[in-house]
């Protein structure tokens, strides 16, 4: 009887390495340094020193929390295939408080700050893995378990305090998976195009950009002052409802939560973690769509 190989120590669910998160802010702490010391005309070196630096930081910090995320990536093989391979999901709390959602964007502050940091490294991550598939054809798996559990972390957050404000309960300060009820999730392609990297994200998913920058009051609208976000207008709406009646309407939630996964969907495209197109639709309600049978 053959024995089963010795089982690697790894971080119980729901950790995150504290060293590679270290080198991850060391990393965005040194971009902003060389920017600060080449835009206010510095010692030369120590610019070009804090610029090799920082994505170097930023990149092993990456690594090591990437591959330190439990559970491992999904296959495209274990997906339904009926569905996006970019999972979005969230569960209305039904004992929702009146009035919580008032200050939970204040609550959320400390998250806001750590997503900043991440979001600079999502950048760095996203341009590094360009490359990577530009040569390779793959998406490095560390790299795209990091980029995967920035985006759920900032899911977590907006569906907590300003983007649904669906629970009460406090969202971890995680990249992996939780018991939280809401979280998200892409398959790992085993392939992607060389060639599609160079476009899909500015020439491919425009129309998909056009589309989320109504939703979110972006682009022009927002520029000018003029636009309205409609997202944050019925996140608004639902608040206030729920303030006087003490009943979160699921027509709106459900609403929402179609909205937030045709953005993420956009996003996970636009980052370069798939090269499936993303669907013109609306996918209402807490879970995604499932295939269903053809009517006559």
């Amino acid at each position: 009887m053959s024995k089963s190989p010795p089982e690697q120590p790894t971080l119980p669910a729901g950790r995150m390495s504290p060293g590679h998160m270290i080198l991850l802010v060391m990393g965005v702490l040194a971009g902003a340094g060389a920017f600060g010391v080449l835009a206010n005309s510095g010692p030369l070196l120590l610019g070009l020193a804090l610029v090799v630096a920082a994505p170097l930081l930023i990149i092993v910090g990456a690594v090591g929390l990437g591959a330190s995320l439990r559970p491992p990536f999904t296959h495209q093989s274990e997906v339904d295939t009926a569905s996006y391979p970019a999972q979005l999901e969230g569960h209305l709390d039904p004992k929702l408080s009146r009035w919580m959602w008032l200050v939970k964007w204040f609550l959320a502050i400390p998250h806001f700050v750590v997503l900043v940091v991440l979001w600079i490294a999502f950048l760095v991550v996203t341009v590094v893995a360009a490359l990577a598939i530009l040569f390779t054809g793959r998406y490095p798996a560390s790299l795209f378990q990091f980029a995967v559990g920035v985006l759920r972390w900032n899911w977590r957050v907006a569906f907590y305090a300003n983007g649904v404000m669906g629970s009460d309960r406090y969202p971890p300060f995680t990249l992996a998976h939780t018991d939280y009820p809401a979280t998200f999730d892409v398959s790992y392609p085993e392939k992607l195009s060389h060639w599609k990297v160079l476009v899909k994200s500015w020439l491919f998913a425009l129309p998909h950009l056009l589309i989320v920058a109504l939703l979110t009051g972006g682009g022009w609208a927002s520029s000018t002052g003029n636009g309205v976000a409609l997202l944050g207008l019925l996140v608004l709406i639902a608040a206030v409802i729920l303030l006087f009646t003490g009943v979160y309407r699921l027509g709106l939630f459900d609403l929402l939560m179609g909205m937030h996964r045709w953005i993420y969907r956009v996003v996970a495209y636009v980052a370069l973690m798939r090269d499936d197109y993303p669907p013109f639709r609306l996918d209402q309600g807490p879970l995604e769509a499932q295939a269903q049978p053809t009517v006559p």
